[in-house]
Order: C-alpha cells, then sequence, then structure tokens
C-alpha cells in the first residue's frame, strides 16, 4: 500500500476540482478580486495561503484535545496570526518591493474563510496527517484559482507574464499609428476577476452537470 490511501488522495484532489473553495464553496473571494492583477502576486498569495493552511490544520490538530470548546475561536485566531506574521516576515526579508504591496491582504489571511472553516470543520475533529492534507489540499485548489485568474488578467490587461512582456512590448505612439501592446484597463480592476471566476465556473459545471444547483 502507498503513502496515500484513496480517502487520503481524495482530500488533496477533491478540493481541486468538485468541491474547490473558490467556484464550489464560494470562499476567498475577496483575495481572487484584490490581488490577481499581477500573476506573480497571485503565486505569492497561494503559496502563502497553502503554508498558513498546512501548518496551521496541523497545529490546531495536535491540540484539538486540550482546546476549552468557548475559546477555540481564540485559539485559531492566535495560531493563524502568528504563522501568518511568519509570512509577512519571510516576504519583508526576500521579497521587500512584493511585501509591500501585498501587506494588507497577507494581513487579511487572519480572516480569510477558508482557513477558519477548515480549522473549525476539519482540523478540530482528526489526526494531524489527514489534517496536513486537508490543508494542502483546500490551499491547492484556492491557489489554482488564484493563480488561473492572476494569469489571465495580467496577460490580457498588461500584456505581460511575471513583468515580462508577453504582447509586445506597451504601446508606443508614431504620428497617426501605434506599435505594442494597448494596455486593456479593464482587466485590471476587480470586476474582471469576478468575470474570470464567473467563466471557470461556467466551465467546470459544463463539464460536470451533478454541480449544477437544482431549483
Amino acid at each position: 500500500m502507498g503513502l496515500l490511501t484513496k480517502k487520503d488522495a481524495s482530500l488533496i484532489l477533491d478540493p481541486l476540482a468538485d468541491n474547490n473553495p473558490i467556484t464550489i464553496q464560494v470562499l476567498g473571494i475577496c483575495s481572487a478580486l484584490a490581488i490577481t492583477a499581477e500573476l506573480k502576486a497571485s503565486v505569492v498569495m497561494a503559496v502563502s495561503v497553502m503554508f498558513v493552511l498546512g501548518a496551521g490544520n496541523v497545529v490546531i490538530s495536535l491540540m484539538r484535545n486540550i482546546i476549552p470548546s468557548k475559546i477555540r475561536i481564540i485559539v485559531q485566531l492566535i495560531v493563524v496570526a502568528t504563522l501568518v506574521i511568519i509570512v509577512d516576515q519571510v516576504l519583508k526579508a526576500y521579497q521587500y518591493e512584493l511585501s509591500k504591496t501585498l501587506a494588507v491582504f497577507v494581513g487579511l489571511i487572519i480572516t480569510n474563510c477558508i482557513i477558519m472553516g477548515r480549522f473549525e470543520a476539519f482540523a478540530l475533529a482528526n489526526g494531524p496527517w489527514k489534517s496536513f492534507l486537508d490543508g494542502i489540499g483546500n490551499s491547492l485548489g484556492y491557489g489554482v484559482i488564484l493563480i488561473i485568474v492572476g494569469f489571465f488578467r495580467e496577460l490580457l490587461g498588461s500584456g505581460t507574464l511575471f513583468g515580462i512582456p508577453v504582447l509586445g512590448d506597451p504601446i508606443e505612439k508614431t504620428g497617426l499609428y501605434a506599435t505594442g501592446y494597448e494596455n486593456n484597463g479593464f482587466m485590471i480592476i476587480p470586476p474582471a476577476a469576478l468575470i474570470v471566476v464567473g467563466i471557470i465556473i461556467w466551465v467546470q459545471r459544463t463539464k460536470n452537470p451533478a454541480l449544477v444547483e437544482e431549483n
């Protein structure tokens, strides 16, 4: 028998598609709107949430039998706040310019409903290994959507990926003619993220009719 049982594998694979935290559970939408105008920011946020949720789930699982029920939310907030501070300090040490861009949003990981939801719904009722897999699976599902949205928003909005021109250099007007890529201002504003997420949801439900809610 391999390292992962079929049930363990489902903890990682289900959130990637049929139980995705953004497109199915409709959680974490705020960050999908706020930080996906650049692909690099999307990737960093996805990795940050993976660290916080994976490590946080393990910590909460290890403490689940000693946390008084009346203060469990406070304990969960302390755990996630500690992990977010670690992420913030690492970003400031190695990616200072990006840390300034993400400063507010990294702090808001503390109140990310995906993280608090997994603490409450899974980590408090399961062992460390399963909790770790659940955290990785849900953060991967969250991160995949962020990266897809960030990819299309930066590509179509700025003509770049990771800041590198892909669709040509920024437009230069010479007399009556223009050459290069003209910035599409619409794709870099937050409502564009909703449109991209909506398209992902439509594709997902088209491929799997079982996800369509009946009236």
